[in-house]
Order: C-alpha cells, then structure tokens, then sequence
C-alpha cells in the first residue's frame, strides 16, 4: 500500500509548478508563493501589496554571501539599498541582537512605510519578525527564507520571538508577515548538514497531519537529501499547506497549533542546556520526536510498529550530535520552562498513530524520566544491532 502511495504522489509531483497557498491571519490573510522561480517574482509580488518608502534587507553575512546577488536581482534593489547583518546562530538568537538591528535600522533612516525582508533561516526569520513587529510599533515584513525549516515552518505562521538563558523562545510576538517567498533553489548552497537537520520538520509534518506524505519520505528519502527538484516541488507546498490549515485554525496557539510542536519539548530542552551550540534547531528535533515517540510508546498511546517507523526514518537523516549528557533533573527543569507547560505541570505533544497528533496534559512524570533516562542508550543499542546484522 505505500509503495502504491509512493508511486501516486511522484506522478502528482511531475505536475507542480509555483503554488500560492493563502493563510488566514487576524491581520488579514497572506500568501505564500512557492516553487521554483518564485524568487524571479519577488519584485512584482511586493509591488502588488502597496507603496513603501523604503526597502530593508535583514540577513546574516554567511547567507548574503552566497545569495545576496539573487536576492538583489529578485527584489530589483540598487547596489546601495540598505543590508542589516546580524548573526544568525541560535546562540545569538537575544534581544542584544534585535537592539543591533533596529539600531542599524535607525540608523539608515527606516520609517514606519518601510518595508523588512528577511532573508535567512529560522534564526533569522523569528529575530527579524520580532524587530518588524517592534520596530515604531510594527513595520511591514516579507519572508524569503533560505533554509528548509525556515521554509516549510518556521517562516510560516507570525510566530517570532528571541531566547532567554531560562529558555527558548520566551520572548516574543505574533506577527504575521505580507508575504512569503519560498524558492527551493534558494536552498542549493545550504550545507549538508543543515538541510538534513531540516528535514525533520518536514517528518514532524508527516507524523501529525499526513501519513501519505510520511510513506512518500520513507520510498523517496534518497532522493530528497540529493535536493531532488520535483521531490522538493511537492514537498515544500506540501508542508506549507499543512502549516497554513493549522495556524488559520489556531493563529495564537491557544489549542490546535500546538501539535506543530511535536517533539519540541524535549528538543527546546536539549538546546537550552546546552548553551545552544550542540545541536542545530533541526538536530534537537529529531531527537525530540525519538523522544515523543518513546513517550507515546511508554504511556500505552504510540503502536509499537510507529515508533519504529519514526524512529528509522529519523535515523536515515544521517548522523546527529550524541545526546546530551545533561542530568535528567536538569532537563526536566528546563521543560518547565517550556510554554506549553501550565503551573510547572509538563504537557506533552503525542502521536497515537502516524497522521495524527494531540496535546496531552495528564503524562506521568516517572515515564518521562524514563524516557530521558533511556533514550540514548536505546538508540545506541539499536545501532550497534545494526552494525552487527550487516557485518
């Protein structure tokens, strides 16, 4: 039956071409174009949401050195049009950061007509979205993201926001964007390993909302990571649409949305307690949905034959950093902190089948630990089975 799924979504794949998919917003619904191309079309599309005064393009030095001459040629800016740099590393990810870009911003004579397009990853797109939606009060943005989680995620949604020492993302505003341009090509620069890592939103994805899609990951997996352009031509409008029918259902995160953070729980802790420079945001989900899946399994939820598939897809991605020797007690604590958790009480995001997702208020402490506890070392066990059947 996958296969024959498999097979029905490469013939639909041969057929797409850019898409504009609408997402509803209390501001007002935007549209996200997507396709290859899309970039060629950014001057027209930003022309057709009204007059600005002026055009300001946030990005990080690495991402402007690679594509800053596409993206000057797509938004038909002069050589002298305005380029606030900022790093990019979730470690940089402060409100010392969105000082120095406002700061800049300032500084080159941006007004309240001025339009922000960020140009960057995840890490830039929430830093840059909180300083437009700041910025004398709100600014215009527009989002041309350049990584695979920027683009089929984190771009998406009006969700922005910095981290404290405490936590991850508990600063912060909804803001949505006027538009978004997300063009695979945009993506051929990114590094090996920062587009595998982002292919694990594209799995979250699958496991809460699509078991179709997840069945076309397992037989098309190959392919994808060798930047396939028709496997990218369906699977980046795909993922926009999932986004975009949850966060139009659910803009502020009050219930619904909330499934979009499957695996992020445990993930948001593994980055914390490690200062943000051991995993790329990408990496800490993938063991954070090893983590759910353990979960789900642990609490009676999860079939056996699930978790299994999560966790092989998952581990197909390639190598990820080891997990964390940070104490379970420290790793609990810095789940409290995370925003779903009520009154220091955890509330878990958990898939009882692939396709299907629900947030999960009543999850015994002990199975948590345990799966914390477990973890790692089932995944270390597992491979070395591995390496041992194939020797």
């Amino acid at each position: 039956m996958r296969f024959a799924q498999a097979v029905c979504y490469i013939e639909n794949v041969r057929q797409m071409k850019i898409k504009r998919i609408a997402v509803k917003s209390s501001a007002g619904s935007y549209s996200v174009v997507s396709g290859a191309g899309s970039l060629r079309r950014a001057a027209k599309e930003i022309e057709s949401l009204g007059r600005f005064s002026s055009i300001h393009v946030v990005s990080s030095p690495r991402v402007w050195r690679a594509l800053g001459k596409d993206v000057q040629r797509g938004l038909h800016l002069s050589k002298n049009a305005p380029v606030h740099l900022m790093n990019d590393a979730e470690s940089a990810k402060n409100l010392r950061t969105v000082e120095s870009v406002t700061r800049s911003l300032v500084q080159s004579g941006a007004d309240r007509k001025s339009l922000l397009v960020a140009v960057g990853g995840g890490v830039l797109g929430d830093v840059a979205g909180f300083v437009a939606s700041a910025f004398l009060r709100g600014v215009a943005l527009v989002h041309l993201p350049t990584t695979v989680v920027a683009q089929v995620d984190s771009s998406i949604g009006g969700k922005t926001g910095v981290n404290l020492p405490e936590g991850k993302n508990l600063i912060g505003s909804f803001y949505p964007p006027r538009l978004v341009l997300t063009d695979p090509k945009l993506l051929r620069t990114l590094p090996n390993r920062e587009f595998r890592g982002g292919l694990a939103e594209v799995i979250k994805h699958a496991i809460i909302a699509d078991a179709k899609m997840f069945a076309y990951l397992e037989n098309n997996l190959e392919n994808i990571l060798r930047r396939d352009t028709a496997a990218l031509g369906y699977l980046i409008p795909r993922n926009v649409q999932i986004k975009a029918a949850v966060v139009g259902r659910d803009e502020r995160e009050s219930g619904l949305r909330e499934i979009l953070n499957f695996g992020h729980t445990f993930a948001h802790a593994l980055e914390s307690t490690t200062k943000y420079r051991r995993y790329q945001h990408g990496e800490a989900v993938a063991w954070g949905m090893i983590a759910a899946a353990f979960l789900g399994h642990e609490v009676g939820l999860t079939r056996a034959n699930d978790v299994s598939r999560i966790v092989a897809l998952i581990g197909r991605l390639g190598p990820l950093p080891a997990w964390s020797p940070v104490p379970t007690a420290t790793l609990l604590n810095a789940m409290r902190s995370d925003k779903k958790a009520r009154a220091g009480i955890l509330r878990f995001v958990l898939s009882p089948c692939i396709g299907e997702a629900h947030t999960y208020h009543k999850v015994p402490l002990h199975a948590v630990e345990r799966v914390l506890h477990f973890t790692p070392r089932l995944i270390s066990a597992s491979k070395n089975l591995t390496g041992r059947l194939n020797g």
